[in-house]
């Protein structure tokens, strides 16, 4: 259904409302062809209109204009103009020119906004269902550019959007979380507020979004909640519990807790669901009932106790979730072992292991700079290392086969070269001298030189060993001939593993989650001949990638393969991704001892110049 146009002046529209609008213009200038940079631009805007902590519409009313981050003159004229009379003439053209519902075609797989505006123009086309008419009447095999097998393809992309559960990425949630906490942080009485569910647990993918508040003042922070611009609609509304839809966005669920009751309402809503029936089963044999709200005694029929007015006659409460567990006699089992994979076992046991975490990083092996496809140069990628005190940082552009990533061939890898060591002796002049940053790691700082070895379709290396020879860390992965068999996928991500200068492979199953299947490969191989060779497997940490997957990971854990959690960074925002590559090998149970990257550069460096040696028979 087409959205109604904006109301008028009489009422200031809310800050939904606005970037309801602009974010509509975005998707309609997307179908229009133009530049990628203005419809981010316009979607951005009404983001910062939606979670603006200022009623945008009536401040213009008002005569008093926000400052909205991120917006431009021309932007900012048009919010004006919508804010103030309820229209915006651009918009509207816009409308006349472009149904809204022809945004709805980008999200098949493979139809950009070049293949809908065909369809718009030649065949009329509005909406899915007039492109599901077309396709299953062979309409769309006579238009140029497409055939027989293009309709499939199109069909079999509407069939998957209509039956796809809609899900997030970790970075994706956690925008929207730090969002909401921001706006609803200043709510009177609130003591804190937090996420939980699956985004806590770190799940690789995210659905609805649960956060959890402490507050002596629930009606006020319920209706905080409700009420803010980036909601599009109010499912539930009650005085320990709402829910909404977020504008473009999830389902975000807000759950009450009473002060200092936080601990098994923490364990509750950070789930597993099979985590929890576990607990619940281990609280019932030790004669207790388990709820968010607390263990509360059962009576001798099983049931719970209660006193004549229906009271419980015994509920015990706590502040944490350490005591809670400990309650059932267990120590604090971290979020990410939440899914009933052992977690229960090993607890009991006393055997839970001493997660990885982000601190215990010393550097990154996996980086890229504008000299292949990165964004930013290698001194810019070098400083931005050093300032969040790595002691080392692998400069790893992607070699001479790639050209689609603008591979080097070996004249640039020698001046590449040149330019990472004159960029050390800097670092250490400035170390020697006492002006390095405050931030340099004890050890100093330096840029290791490395690459990303493409192996090719026929399973030979991009550079001789003479050349690899001369870097400091090579990480090899396969990026073309994805559809061969697997015996030949297997073989090419062996050969990498088998060559005496390869130290890890990068994101070994070649996927992007929910955009490209993960690579054919027999795993157990792979993973038997890496752990025999000591090569490393990265745990990459672009929240598009998350590969090794945590299951695949903990596999190859139990084979004694070595890891690497890396950022695969091509610009400098991004080498904050090893968050994400630390969660999963947290939700992979890997301790610090199992990844390469957490030793100082000296030991790295031995353990890179020594694949031979470190190989078993």
């Amino acid at each position: 259904m087409e959205p109604s146009p904006p109301a008028g002046p009489a009422a200031a529209l809310s800050n939904g409302e606005l970037a309801r609008v602009f974010h509509e213009i975005g998707d309609m200038l997307e179908v229009k062809g133009e530049l990628v940079f203005k419809t981010v631009a316009y979607h951005r805007a009404a983001d910062a209109i939606a979670h603006s902590p200022v009623e945008v519409a009536r401040a213009y009313i008002e005569g008093r204009p926000p400052r909205i981050a991120g917006v431009g003159e021309a932007i900012a004229k048009k919010i004006e103009e919508l804010a103030r009379t309820g229209r915006l003439a651009f918009y509207d053209r816009l409308r006349d020119e472009i149904p809204p519902s022809l945004v709805a075609l980008l999200a098949i797989p493979g139809v950009g906004p070049r293949t809908v505006r065909q369809l718009h123009d030649e065949l009329g086309v509005e909406s899915l269902e007039d492109l599901r008419r077309a396709a299953e009447g062979g309409t769309l095999r006579g238009l140029r550019g497409m055939s027989e097998k293009t309709e499939r393809q199109i069909l079999a992309g509407i069939e998957a959007l209509e039956s796809r559960q809609e899900r997030m990425r970790l970075g994706q949630a956690e925008a929207i979380v730090e969002a909401l906490l921001a706006e609803l942080s200043g709510v009177p009485g609130l003591s804190s507020i937090e996420p939980a569910g699956s985004y806590r647990r770190r799940r690789e993918t995210i659905g609805d979004i649960d956060l959890l508040a402490e507050t002596h003042r629930p009606e006020a922070l319920v209706e905080r909640f409700t009420s803010l611009g980036s909601v599009e609609s109010v499912l539930a509304k009650g005085p320990h519990k709402a829910a909404v839809r977020l504008l473009r966005g999830p389902q975000v669920d807000l759950m009450i807790m009473p002060p200092g009751e936080a601990g098994t309402y923490r364990i509750h809503f950070t789930g597993s669901k099979e985590h929890n029936v576990r607990l619940r089963g281990m609280a019932r044999d030790r004669g207790w009932s388990l709820s968010e709200k607390g263990y509360l005694r059962l009576g001798e029929d099983g049931e719970p106790a209660v006193g004549e007015a229906g009271e419980a006659t015994e509920l015990r409460t706590f502040p944490t979730e350490e005591a809670a567990y400990e309650f059932l006699g267990l120590p604090f089992i971290e979020p990410e072992l939440r899914e009933d994979r052992g977690e229960i076992e090993a607890a009991v046991a006393g055997k839970l292991p001493a997660l990885v975490r982000r601190s215990d990083l010393r550097g990154d092996c996996h980086s890229h700079s504008d000299w292949s496809d990165g964004v930013h140069s290698i001194e810019q990628m070098a400083l931005e290392a050093r300032r969040r005190g790595y002691s080392y940082l692998a400069l790893t552009d992607h070699t001479a086969s790639l050209a689609i990533a603008r591979g080097l061939d070996l004249e640039r890898v020698g001046r590449q070269r040149r330019i990472v060591a004159a960029l050390n002796q800097r670092f250490a002049d400035e170390e020697a001298s006492g002006t390095a940053p405050p931030e340099t790691s004890g050890e100093g700082f330096r840029l290791l030189h490395g690459c990303e070895l493409e192996v090719r379709a026929d399973a030979t290396l991009d550079y001789p060993d003479e050349v690899l020879a001369g870097y400091d860390l090579v990480v090899a992965s396969v990026h073309v001939a994805r559809r061969q068999t697997r015996d030949q996928l297997t073989g090419r991500t062996l050969a990498a593993i088998g060559n005496p200068h390869v130290d890890v492979i990068a994101h070994p199953a070649g996927r992007y989650i929910g955009g490209r299947d993960d690579l054919d490969l027999d795993w157990d191989v792979v993973f038997a001949e890496a752990a025999r060779t000591g090569t490393a497997l990265e745990l990459n940490g672009s929240d598009e990638r998350l590969d090794l997957s945590d299951v695949r990971a903990r596999r190859a854990s139990e084979f004694g393969c070595v890891f690497t959690i890396d950022s695969d960074a091509h610009r400098i925002e991004e080498l904050d991704n090893v968050r994400w590559g630390t969660a999963m090998a947290r939700r992979a149970w890997l301790s610090a001892s199992q990844i390469m990257n957490t030793r100082s550069r000296a030991q790295l460096l031995e353990w890179a110049g020594c694949k031979p040696a470190r190989a078993r028979t």
